[in-house]
């Protein structure tokens, strides 16, 4: 009885089918056959036994599709789960079956206590009332008497920003305005669970750090469930203890979040094979060869997602098979929202010459990059080795966009939204 009370949520084998190409999930042929087949008949359903795994990517053959499939784990009351994966791996599915906006096909699910969501702009909105209208609306919903949402009213609209909008309909709002007094409903109206969608990428950087805030003070401090979708790896690290990564419908991992985080950025790969760990399979008849790289944080452990304010590492391994005189080493990196080169580094700022000294056989090579060199945004990395007598460029080796990662900044008002190449926060001095 005792681990039944804390336990917050539970999914017993669930699985959602959808048919493609339709409203609903079946036509009435198909009711009325189910129906036949498992209630006069007596047997199984039949449509459980077709669909294909939701691959987005490819052209299946079959109508139907599982956007869950055998989904079966228990979420310890209190914890702060984050949801990861690739865009249609069912992550919104999961939250939606939770939020009880669709049932599943199969499975049962227990929650126990009042959920509160945010998952989509305007979500529980009705665009013709005012904002404070809606926030009494949202309350009844979850089972508050008006007394108890009067008494949170307050701090609700002034932690979203829109008092000067309040009582003006919701339909005038823009969309990052929605999302901030629907955030604001969802974490003060006190539901034991809160479920939160990466609807909060529409709001700025300060709302977000907000947010985050707020989401922390909720599990710690009041003790309640939350369970966090979002791509952004950074604030999932920081925010979640505990970790689910779904794909084609399925739990691949569970666990601790930084291991489900590094197994998902060790996976995942952009249409380019581009990510936060290259490797060479081919091996070359080459005097050296890169043949392994990645993106690490401070401890070591290879990310895709990083903040400003935390020193990472580039480390490269290189099979040395011959000394080359001249040899010379060049990284650059590019931003990609321009394909303008932020920042280049060459071996032959040292008077050294390290490269030319290498040791024969399989020897790494490290860069630090200290916090706040780069300003947020996405980047990717180019490696070449050339010598100083050759007259062809990347005349040993060169590697392309072999490594992709993304910075964000959480640590000051503008955030991701700051302009520029560098992320440096400089001290203004008054002199008198």
């Amino acid at each position: 009885m005792k681990d039944y009370m804390s336990t917050a949520i539970e999914f017993n084998h669930v699985s959602k089918q959808y048919r493609l190409g339709l409203v609903s999930t079946q036509t009435l042929a198909h009711d009325i056959r189910r129906f036949w087949i498992t209630n006069i008949l007596g047997k199984e359903d039949p449509y459980l036994k077709i669909g294909e795994t939701n691959d987005r990517a490819s052209k299946g053959n079959s109508e139907y599709v599982w956007a869950l499939k055998d989904i079966d784990f228990k979420i310890e009351q209190g914890d702060v789960v984050g949801i990861i994966g690739k865009n249609g791996a069912g992550k919104s599915t999961l939250l939606k079956l939770l939020s009880r906006v669709t049932g599943p096909t199969t499975g049962t699910i227990r929650a126990h206590g009042r959920i509160g969501s945010l998952l989509e702009v305007g979500t529980g909105f009705h665009p013709e009332m005012t904002g404070r209208e809606n926030i009494f609306m949202n309350g009844a919903i979850l089972g508050m008497s008006r007394a108890e949402i009067q008494s949170k009213l307050d701090e609700i609209i002034d932690f979203s920003g829109c008092a000067r909008y309040i009582d003006t309909p919701v339909k005038r709002y823009s969309s990052g305005m929605t999302v901030r007094l629907g955030f604001a409903v969802a974490a003060f109206l006190e539901p034991e669970i809160l479920v939160v969608d990466e609807v909060l990428a529409v709001g700025d950087a300060e709302f977000q750090k907000k947010a985050i805030g707020k989401m922390q003070d909720v599990s710690k401090g009041e003790g309640r469930t939350v369970l966090f979708v979002s791509h952004n790896m950074a604030s999932v690290r920081q925010l979640c203890h505990t970790g689910i990564l779904l794909n084609q419908g399925q739990v691949q991992m569970m666990g601790t979040m930084g291991d489900v985080i590094d197994t998902y950025v060790a996976d995942a790969k952009d249409i380019d094979n581009v990510g936060a760990v290259w490797h060479k399979d081919t091996i070359e008849d080459k005097p050296i060869q890169l043949i392994h790289a990645e993106i690490q944080n401070a401890i070591g452990e290879p990310t895709y997602s990083l903040s400003c304010d935390e020193d990472f590492f580039i480390e490269l391994t290189y099979n040395v098979r011959e000394k080359m005189p001249g040899l010379f080493g060049t990284m650059v990196i590019t931003r990609m929202k321009d394909q303008i080169e932020a920042f280049t580094s060459s071996t032959r700022d040292q008077e050294d010459h390290v490269f030319e000294s290498l040791p024969l056989g399989i020897t790494k090579v490290r860069l630090h990059f200290p916090k706040r060199l780069l300003g947020a945004g996405g980047y990717k990395i180019s490696i070449n080795l050339n010598s100083r007598f050759s007259t062809t460029r990347f005349a040993f080796d060169e590697a392309p966009s072999c490594l992709k990662f993304e910075l964000n900044d959480y640590a000051t008002i503008v955030g991701n939204n700051r302009a520029g190449f560098f992320s440096t926060r400089m001290d203004w001095e008054v002199q008198q």
